[in-house]
C-alpha cells in the first residue's frame, strides 16, 4: 500500500509543477478551480497517510504493553535462575543425598521419613530447574516477539516521513497558487460562518458532536491534524464525536465502515456525510442542508452547503 501512495503523491507532484505556474496572472477562479483539481488528488494521499499513521500509532502502544509485560518476567527468570544456582552449589559442596547417609544421621526407625524428604528434595529441585527453562522459553519467544515489532515500526515510520515530505511539498504549492489568487493574508474566502450553527439545534448525541464542530469554527486546516488547534477533515469529525464519547478513528474510509448507512432524508445533525467515489472527504451535517468541513491546506474550518461536492453518501455514529 505504501509504495502504491508513494506513486500516488509522485503523480500529483508532476502535476502541481506543471506548466500552469507559467501563467503570470492567472484569475481567481480559474486558480480555484486548479486547487480543487488538484486537491482531490492530494487528499487522498493524506487520507492514507492518516490511515498508517494510526496503525504505527496502535504498534507502538503494543510494543510499550509488551515491554511492561516482559520486565516482572525478567525478574523472575533472574530468581528462578538464583534459586537453581543455589541448589547446584549446594549439591556441588555437600555431594548427593543418599540414603546411606541418611541411615548415618539417625536412627533406621526415621529411614522411611528421611528417604521420602530426600524424594521430595529431588522432586523440587527438577520442579525449579524445569520453571527455570520455561519461563526462559517464554521469555525468548516473547522478545522475539518484541523485535519483530520494533522491527516493523522502524520501517514504517521510515516510510511515514517519506510521505509527509512529498505532502508537504505539495502543500506547499497549492498554497502559493492561493497566495497569487488573494494575496498573502488569505482571507478572502469569506466569513467562515454563514449563519446559526447548528442550523437544526438537537440536545441528543449527534446535536452536540455538531455543536461541537461549530465550536470549531475558524481553526485552520492541517492535514493529519486532529486538534485542539487544527484539524484536517477526518480528523475534524473524530473530534466532533468524541466531545460525546464516540470514537472515530482518524481516517475517512474507516469513518465510513464503522458507522450506519442513512439516506439523505433521515439526515440528521451530527451525521457524516462523505464525498467523491474513493470516499476521501467527510463533513458533518448540522442541518438546514449546511454542513461544516475543514476544506484543505491554506482554509479553515467552516460552514458550507451539503452540495459541495459529489457526494458518495450519508453515515449515522454512535
Amino acid at each position: 500500500m505504501l509504495r502504491s501512495v508513494l506513486c500516488a503523491v509522485a503523480a500529483a507532484g508532476l502535476v502541481l509543477t506543471g506548466p500552469v505556474v507559467a501563467h503570470a496572472t492567472p484569475s481567481p477562479s480559474s486558480v480555484e478551480d486548479q486547487i480543487d483539481k488538484r486537491w482531490n488528488e492530494l487528499e487522498p494521499v493524506i487520507e492514507d497517510y492518516n490511515d498508517v499513521h494510526g496503525k504505527l500509532t496502535k504498534l507502538q502502544k503494543q510494543q510499550r504493553q509488551l515491554n511492561r509485560t516482559l520486565a516482572p518476567l525478567q525478574k523472575q527468570v533472574d530468581a528462578a535462575m538464583s534459586q537453581v544456582r543455589g541448589l547446584a552449589a549446594d549439591a556441588y559442596m555437600q555431594g548427593p543425598p543418599s540414603a546411606l547417609g541418611a541411615i548415618l544421621s539417625g536412627s533406621p526407625t526415621g529411614l522411611t521419613e528421611k528417604l521420602s524428604l530426600l524424594e521430595q528434595l529431588a522432586t523440587n529441585r527438577q520442579e525449579s530447574i524445569s520453571g527455570v527453562v520455561k519461563l526462559r522459553d517464554k521469555y525468548a519467544a516473547d522478545k522475539q516477539k518484541v523485535d519483530a515489532l520494533a522491527s516493523e515500526i522502524s520501517a514504517r515510520d521510515a516510510d511515514l516521513k517519506q510521505k509527509k515530505a512529498a505532502i508537504e511539498k505539495e502543500i506547499k504549492s497549492l498554497q502559493k497558487l492561493r497566495i497569487r489568487a488573494y494575496g498573502a493574508a488569505g482571507e478572502s474566502d469569506g466569513p467562515y460562518r454563514t449563519g446559526p450553527c447548528p442550523v437544526d439545534y438537537t440536545n441528543d448525541k449527534g446535536g452536540r458532536a455538531a455543536q461541537r464542530a461549530c465550536d470549531l469554527i475558524g481553526k485552520p486546516y492541517v492535514f493529519g491534524s486532529e486538534g485542539p488547534n487544527s484539524y484536517d477533515c477526518s480528523g475534524l469529525t473524530k473530534e466532533a464525536w468524541a466531545a460525546v464519547g464516540v470514537h472515530l478513528e482518524h481516517y475517512t474510509k474507516d469513518q465510513w465502515g464503522s458507522t450506519t448507512p442513512v439516506s439523505r432524508s433521515e439526515l440528521r445533525p451530527g451525521d457524516l456525510v462523505f464525498y467523491y467515489s474513493d470516499v476521501h472527504h467527510v463533513a458533518i451535517y448540522i442541518g438546514g442542508g449546511m454542513v461544516v468541513h475543514a476544506p484543505h491546506t491554506g482554509d479553515h474550518v467552516r460552514m458550507a452547503t451539503i452540495d459541495r461536492g459529489p457526494i458518495a453518501g450519508y453515515r449515522r455514529p454512535g
